[in-house]
């Protein structure tokens, strides 16, 4: 019997796992892939969830920041200028390849009995809770469901929802000679594509970076055909060498936030996926799966635990789905009406701060 059981080794899960243990409590991780693996990503860790990632991690916390670079600008292509908008606190750029890795290992460390290659076939009951797996069958008095976007546990009006959709997700690692220190945002009609440093710039030598889309599937369908939408973007990519295999996901479905499902906590995109745009992604898993732990290892029985969750979800996170769903809308606009707004964000950085604030 554990205390905890949390299905999904992300960002979410793995927050999850190790703050419960932290708290002494029996916790079961169970990741059906193996680290550590490429996701489709935009690799960016907002400076809100950086004191939290260096709780979790401790001295490793050192290791996986020495080489991410602060990311304190954001510059915007759209509608053919540029706006930029500054970053504070800065963030940093940590490849999911060795962030996934280091907080696997770090779980490991903590006391929680981790599971890779271990798929979740189906849970049934409540608190306890009943598991079965490709490599046994347990219990536990509650469960975070961290699978992301899509899974077998993926609520099933939300499938058929999704499978309208029309969104993908691409993702490749580049080498370039100097990039600067900023997460670049290249959008064109039907989609966009974020560029930024995951390693610090030796001298002269080559960086890599993370270029990553999201991209209407009649648009594009993989990197090469995403980086030919945007002029600049284009121009700009005809020195990179790759370093990477490009990584895909779909489908990418927005709906409204459910932190709870089938007596279970939901974390991180298995609650809802955030626009990726606002790079808020890592942040909010790993929020949202510290608060699902917190809440599921408390004293209130599992109802009043899970409706604490869902109050304290809505209230610390609420306004970032708001503000990313709104600010989608508005580039849906048509041009006439989007651009005049566009040049006065660009001449009006505080504002452009306060937007920015508001997705955090």
């Amino acid at each position: 019997m554990f205390d905890l059981a949390i299905v999904g080794g992300g960002p979410a899960g793995t927050a999850a796992a190790m703050t419960a243990s932290g708290s002494g409590r029996r916790v079961l991780l169970v990741e059906r892939g193996q680290f550590p693996r490429h996701k489709v990503c935009g690799e960016f860790v907002s400076g809100e969830s950086l004191g939290l990632l260096r709780e979790l991690l401790g001295k490793e916390s050192e290791n996986l920041l020495s080489n991410a670079p602060h990311i304190s600008q954001a510059r915007v292509f759209f509608d053919g200028g540029v706006f930029e908008a500054k970053i504070s606190p800065a963030a940093r750029s940590i490849p999911r390849f060795d962030l996934d890795a280091a907080l696997w290992r770090g779980c490991q460390t903590s006391g929680v009995e981790a599971r890779a290659g271990a798929s979740v076939q189906t849970i049934t009951g409540g608190a306890p809770f009943q598991i079965v797996t490709g490599s046994g069958c347990f219990e536990a008095r509650a469960v975070v469901n961290a699978t992301g976007r899509w899974s077998n546990l993926t609520a099933a009006g939300r499938r058929a929802r999704a499978g309208r959709q029309k969104w993908i997700g691409v993702k490749a690692h580049f080498s370039e000679c100097s990039p600067s220190n900023s997460v670049d945002l290249y959008f064109f009609d039907g989609g966009y594509c974020g560029v930024q440093p995951v390693a610090n710039a030796g001298n002269g030598s080559r960086t890599p970076v993370n270029a990553c889309a999201m991209v209407r599937v009649e648009v594009a369908n993989t990197i090469d055909g995403v980086l030919e939408q945007h002029p600049i973007l284009y121009a700009r990519s005809r020195a990179w060498k790759a370093l990477t295999e490009p990584v895909t996901t779909s489908p990418l479905d927005f709906h409204p936030a459910e932190p709870v499902a089938k007596g279970m906590f939901q974390a991180g995109d298995a609650a809802a996926f955030v626009d990726p745009f606002i790079g808020d992604g890592i942040s909010l898993a790993l929020r949202t799966g510290a608060l699902a732990a917190e809440c599921a290892i408390s004293s209130l029985p599992n109802d009043e635990a899970l409706a604490r969750y869902s109050r304290e979800y809505e209230r610390q996170f609420g306004h970032v789905f708001k503000t990313s769903s709104r600010l989608r809308g508005f580039l849906g606009w048509p041009e006439l009406v989007r651009k005049p707004l566009l040049c006065l964000l660009a001449r009006t950085p505080f504002l452009t701060g306060q937007i920015v604030k508001m997705t955090r």
